[in-house]
């Protein structure tokens, strides 16, 4: 009996030592703090990134100008920009203090009364000012196709022959490997009016790069391709959507517009597919002027349906143009 009393007493005194010095389990075993929020963002690669936190209620201001152009496609496509120059290093030391906090790109399903989603339009006005673009607010008419190429699933000949068919350009973010192993298609993509997307050299979170490294993922490959197809790059899309203020500074530096979407549904598993009618609906019934549409074109449905995607948004008013 004293034994068991005297054992009974050690556990509870145990119990109370781990209670206040905090020790408790975590019942969510997702092994991310109380304080921090996974990130919402489309996955496009099988490394699982580690936990960011994403930034408070965005800001209004928007210091971007917005070259709004008359619609052209093919060889001569309509220009959504912004007045990018690469800045000396007077310039990028007066540049004030920049946040280091990263953020998963995600989007919530709130729009306004142009079915313009509200964390695109918030953070074109929070970020518009560092190059960024994740949607044209300055546009009535215009959305922007754009495609992930992280490797070549067959598809790509299809995407590119429609986009031909219907006169439409498109951007196609390509990293190094992509580029080293589809030489041909790099090249079709180039001579048939498309703009040609830095996606990195090797795929990784850009936030957890520091700014010489980030200068090495962005310049190995714009001078790759610049010497390979004699092709200058302008846009870049980061990996997996990650990225902070700090990423934006360092990449408008270099002359580069940083490209988000407005619009991104499942359709990356290739062995999973969305059925090609129920995706033809949600794109389209999500479309919205100055859309920036994300596709992969890893995706047997996307090539399926891209043709009807590009009449059906025409019929609603929207013209494809080219962001550049």
């Amino acid at each position: 009996m004293k034994k068991t009393i005297t054992l009974s007493v050690i556990i509870a005194v145990v119990g109370c030592v781990l209670l206040f010095t905090g020790c408790e389990p975590n019942v969510n075993n997702d092994g991310i703090g109380e304080n921090i929020n996974p990130i919402e963002t489309t996955p496009r690669t099988t490394t699982t990134p580690p936990p960011i936190t994403r930034e408070p209620e965005h800001d209004r201001d928007n210091e971007n100008e917005i070259v709004d152009e008359e619609e052209a496609v093919g060889n001569n496509p309509t220009a959504f920009s912004f007045t990018i120059r690469e800045l000396d290093a007077g310039e990028i030391a007066a540049v004030p203090a920049v946040s280091d906090t990263a953020v998963g790109w995600g989007l919530g399903r709130e729009t306004d009364d142009r079915n313009r989603p509200l964390d695109a339009l918030a953070a074109q006005s929070k970020y518009g000012h560092l190059g960024a673009v994740f949607i044209d607010d300055k546009t009535d008419s215009k959305i922007y196709l754009t495609f992930d190429e992280g490797y070549e699933n067959g598809f790509s000949c299809r995407i590119l022959d429609v986009l031909r068919e219907k006169n439409a350009a498109a951007v196609f973010f390509i990293t190094y490997d992509y580029a080293k192993n589809e030489p041909e298609l790099v090249r079709r993509m180039i001579d048939e009016g498309h703009a040609l997307g830095n996606h990195s050299w090797s795929h990784p979170s850009f936030p957890n790069l520091n700014d010489e490294q980030i200068r090495e993922e962005i310049m190995k490959l714009h001078d790759y391709i610049k010497e390979n197809f004699n092709y200058e790059m302008r846009l870049i899309r980061f990996p997996m959507g990650e990225f902070s203020e700090r990423v934006l500074t360092v990449t408008r530096s270099l002359g580069y517009q940083s490209v988000f979407w407005s619009f991104a549904y499942v359709d990356w598993n290739v062995s999973s597919q969305p059925n090609p009618v129920e995706a033809l609906e949600k794109i389209t019934k999500a479309a919205h002027p100055g859309a920036v549409i994300l596709l992969h074109a890893v995706s047997s449905t996307n090539a399926e349906i891209l043709g009807d995607v590009i009449d059906c948004l025409r019929g609603q008013g929207l013209k494809p143009g080219l962001l550049g």
